[in-house]
């Protein structure tokens, strides 16, 4: 059955909005307090990043949840990993993040966790969507929820994060650029990396409800990278707004993204770890590049659908623990129970010392293919394959491409968006074959 509300990540939209409208949310929490409450369960933990209307959000979702029968444990300004921690370490059985992740701060959010610190199934996903067909109904006054705020919080998240790294693990002398993006690890991140010994220079721990990825984080990396220049740092951590994802910048300036990220990961695993899996999980979005290192180490490689879901999906399937997107979302099983921009770092950082190389060195281990992707906004979201003209153009690129690149259209799960990305050898022709196709897609659609 196909979802009215939830996407790939939650719920989301621009404020004030349908469907982020203050009323919804509140109805949302509700009938995620009836699902909840029909299997006799009845805690959930709140967390946030730093919008302003975080506040209205976690409002609306205190009285729903209360009127539903279900009590609140509030946590702040916390990481959505911290919240899945959180979730499973306090035995809740809902996590609820209030974020829009990268998004600008006008846009914002609602991402629900199992008591198990993963992502909600499609049935109990479904099972919220029916509830909310029904006229809200409040639970007898003696059996309202009740709300209080966890002060220890950040605490408790820090010392997870900290616990995924060897526990010989030392950073002392490792310069790092750490930026926050202004949003949710804007107050943890720092603790993390500073407290295992790194001298740490933080940027984006500013927020004021309005900054949150402005011109810094993950989905911004030339501040970054500039500021790890000026400082002749190792090198820099970019989270984004709600800290699940991870890029870094090594000590040249040059960019290192999720895929390499990744390969970096999944190459210390086998070489350091006793616990060694046979294969790594990317996305259709992955370079051809890693996919083809990871073959040459002997690692296998498959590719899920966009969104960390599938990622995980197919994790459990293969009984692997190494996943991620080029974004810089990486899943680290072993370690955690979701993407987590903070731990993906210290997975990078353990093998930067255990294996004396420095960043830019251990991301040359693998070669990225010339990629390039444009982002086509159309009216409303649509599948790009309807259109027989797309479907002609996209073969005509492949027969031109050959056993040398790829092509992909996607629509975007979160946007009104078409992605058409072109991989291949040829750095020109993939422009090339990539603005043509743009084109058509933009002729078509927008």
């Amino acid at each position: 059955m196909k979802k009215k509300f939830f996407g790939t990540d939650g719920i989301r939209g621009k404020v004030g909005k349908s469907p982020m409208t203050a009323d919804f949310v509140m109805k949302l929490g509700w009938a995620a307090g009836r699902v909840l409450a029909k299997q006799g369960r009845g805690k959930a933990v709140i967390g946030k990043d730093t919008r302003i209307s975080g506040y209205m959000y976690e409002s609306a979702l205190e009285a729903g949840l209360s009127a539903a029968g279900i009590d609140c444990l509030l946590t702040g300004p916390m990481p959505t990993p911290g919240i899945a921690y959180l979730t499973r370490t306090m035995n809740a059985q809902l996590g609820i993040v209030i974020s829009a992740s990268h998004n600008p701060y006008y846009d914002n959010g609602i991402k629900f966790f199992s008591h198990e610190g993963t992502k909600l199934s499609d049935e109990v996903e479904q099972a919220i969507e029916a509830e909310l067909e029904h006229e809200m109904v409040t639970v007898e006054s003696s059996q309202l929820g009740k709300a209080r705020r966890i002060k220890d919080a950040p605490g408790r998240y820090i010392e997870h994060c900290k616990a995924t790294s060897p526990f010989f693990m030392d950073l002392s002398g490792l310069r790092i650029i750490l930026d926050c993006a202004n949003g949710a690890a804007y107050q943890i991140a720092p603790s993390v990396f500073k407290e295992l010994g790194a001298e740490v220079t933080a940027i984006g721990v500013e927020p004021d409800g309005l900054n949150i990825n402005k011109n810094v984080g993950s989905t911004y990396p030339e501040t970054l990278q500039t500021a790890v220049l000026q400082h002749r740092a190792d090198l820099g951590i970019a989270l984004d707004g709600d800290a699940d994802r991870v890029l870094m910048i090594d000590h040249k300036g040059e960019l290192v993204d999720g895929d390499e990220l990744l390969f970096i990961i999944a190459m210390a695993r086998k070489q350091y770890s006793d616990n060694q899996d046979s294969g790594v999980v990317g996305t259709l979005m992955s370079n051809l590049g890693m996919e083809v290192a990871l073959k040459n180490a002997g690692l296998d490689f498959v590719r899920a659908d966009v969104g960390d879901r599938y990622v995980m999906e197919e994790l459990n399937n293969k009984g692997w623990a190494i996943g991620g997107e080029s974004s810089g979302h990486i899943i680290c099983l072993d370690r955690t129970t979701t993407g987590d921009g903070t731990v993906s770092a210290l997975q990078v950082l353990s093998a930067i010392i255990a294996s004396g190389k420095t960043l830019h060195e251990l991301k040359n281990g693998m070669q990225k293919y010339p990629q390039h992707m444009i982002n086509i906004r159309i009216k409303e979201k649509v599948d790009p394959f309807s259109s027989d003209v797309v479907s002609l153009a996209v073969k005509d690129a492949e027969q031109r491409l050959a056993d040398e690149g790829r092509v992909l259209l996607r629509a975007s799960g979160t946007e009104p968006l078409i992605r058409v990305m072109v991989e291949g050898s040829d750095k020109q022709q993939v422009l090339d074959e990539v603005e043509k196709l743009a084109e058509v897609v933009k002729q078509v659609f927008s």
